[in-house]
């Protein structure tokens, strides 16, 4: 039987598709082949046409069965994996009724700030986990006050997995999970949060059916499985945010357990088994995939807005269409602590782990007849790893102490700069295995069909490609390169 895997990010699709008889990864692809349009129009405004991701979601699709030729027939269940956070706005008829207000958009902050307030820090903290902030929530409010007509239009609200869900599905549905990411999720009541609902004077309507993370309640609509030439009874058996579908992809199930990645944006994600929070809100606390009232999974999630976006920038800056390992090599040559140099990557928006302040991004203490491209191509490395290091200490304090961080193989954890600076300062040993959103996806849809066991599923994802483990050799040039880099971070 086959099964489809699609990652829907803010950059590309990546699809998967899976032969679950045979435990084989039968292709994988990326669509499109630059990365998709993030409308700015204003300064920290982020932005993206819905059904642009719908279009490339099919053509990422023909070009998977044209690699891989074979019969789309034979398709039974979809699996989708997404970029968290988002508001997706549509009318009755699921037009979306303005573009997406994605992740990393910051207007709504201030929202979010006046109603943890408002509302009570312990009570939102209690009650949310977390503060509103600048999560889907306040994302609507503001859409409410700035845009009244367009708010009037909204039948239904969706985070961008819902949407492409509903596009595949023709029904509005959404998860429990996906509602915690929107900061509408009660915990205590393990229901849709009615303190966020009336503060923000949303009506219940907006929101739609709740099913299952995995499920066999919603099918394929008749018209676009002939479209796609699929089988109609195909299943949409899963759907989860981007994070914690990477977190389970690498095998991460229990409390203790961390995964991380470095995508455009940083994200290192640790289980808990009990209700926590940061009260100052620099990380953030989710549903897991496995999560229940009874038995409590929940994601303790940092994040670092500008990661592989930062790296990306420089590359094009300094040398625009060459590979990464060019840079890597070029890195090497320079010493680790880059005679100095220093770099912040807070450019890309209000970051949480900053109280949601924007700082911009900035190399410090460039020396002219000292520092070249090299010396900036690995302070950008370091300066990534090291602000990852400093919001792990974050999650130390809410009983997160890794000794193995499980990560994925299609991001910076490729360079071996990068991984190891963090295998050394954290002291934890870094575990590269082959796997990817979409892969970890495509599995989950098996799961959702088969409802098999959560632990027998976690042994058919990625094996471990290479480990890291921290050198003890470099240990006292980081932490002294690392302390400099604080000292300026603070």
């Amino acid at each position: 039987m086959l099964f489809i895997g699609y990652d829907l990010g803010s950059s590309f699709i990546k699809a998967t598709l899976i032969d679950s008889v045979k435990s084989k990864v039968l292709g994988t692809v990326s669509y499109p082949k630059k990365e998709m349009l993030i409308n700015s129009i204003k300064e920290g405004w982020a932005e993206q046409s819905p059904m642009d991701w719908w279009d490339n979601i099919k053509v990422v699709t023909d070009l998977l069965f044209e690699r891989t030729k074979v019969d789309r027939y034979k398709v039974v269940a979809i699996g989708i994996a997404y970029q968290m956070h988002g508001l997706v706005a549509v009318n009755q008829k699921g037009e979306a009724v303005r573009p997406s207000i994605i992740w990393c958009d910051s207007r709504a902050v201030e929202i979010g700030e006046i109603g943890f307030e408002e509302l009570g820090k312990k009570k939102c903290c209690d009650e949310l986990l977390n503060s509103p902030a600048n999560f889907t929530a306040s994302k609507l409010k503001w859409v409410q006050i700035n845009e009244p007509s367009v708010y009037q239009r909204i039948h239904k609200i969706m985070l961008p997995g819902d949407f492409i869900a509903y596009k595949f599905s023709n029904e509005f549905t959404t998860t429990p999970m996906g509602l915690s990411e929107a900061i509408l999720w009660d915990f205590k009541k393990n229901q849709l949060s009615k303190l966020i609902m009336d503060y923000y004077n949303f009506s219940y309507d907006l929101i739609p059916d709740i099913v299952p993370v995995f499920t066999k309640e919603v099918k394929i609509d008749k018209k676009i499985a002939e479209e796609f030439g699929f089988n109609p009874d195909v299943l949409l058996a899963y759907r989860a945010g981007d994070q914690p579908n990477n977190a389970f992809s690498m095998g991460v199930l229990h409390p203790g357990e961390i995964a991380a990645t470095a995508g455009t944006s940083g994200v290192v994600y640790g289980l808990v088994g009990e209700d926590v929070y940061d009260e100052q809100n620099r990380v953030n606390v989710f549903a897991h995939i496995n999560h229940t009232k009874v038995q409590k999974r929940l994601g303790v999630l940092l994040c670092v807005n500008g990661t592989g976006c930062a790296y990306r920038w420089l590359r094009d800056l300094l040398a625009k269409g060459v590979q990464f390992q060019y840079l890597e090599a070029q890195a090497a040559t320079v010493s680790i602590g880059c005679d100095d140099l220093t770099f912040l990557p807070f450019g890309n928006g209000k970051e949480r782990m900053l109280g949601d302040w924007t700082s911009g991004a900035s190399f410090n203490n460039i020396q002219f007849n000292r520092h070249s491209s090299p010396h900036m191509i690995r302070a950008c490395l370091e300066g990534i790893a090291f602000s990852l290091v400093y919001g792990i200490g974050y999650m130390k304090s809410l009983g997160l102490n890794p000794s193995c961080l499980k990560v994925g193989n299609d991001n910076m954890f490729q360079s071996e700069i990068f991984s190891q600076t963090i295998a050394t300062l954290v002291e934890a040993e870094i575990e590269v295995r082959d796997s990817t959103g979409s892969l970890g996806a495509a599995w989950r849809a098996f799961y959702g069909m088969n409802q098999s066991t959560v632990e027998n599923l976690s042994i058919k994802d990625g094996k471990i490609e290479r480990t890291y483990v921290p050198d003890k050799n470099d240990k006292d040039a980081l932490i002294g390169a690392y302390q400099k880099w604080a000292t300026l971070f603070n």
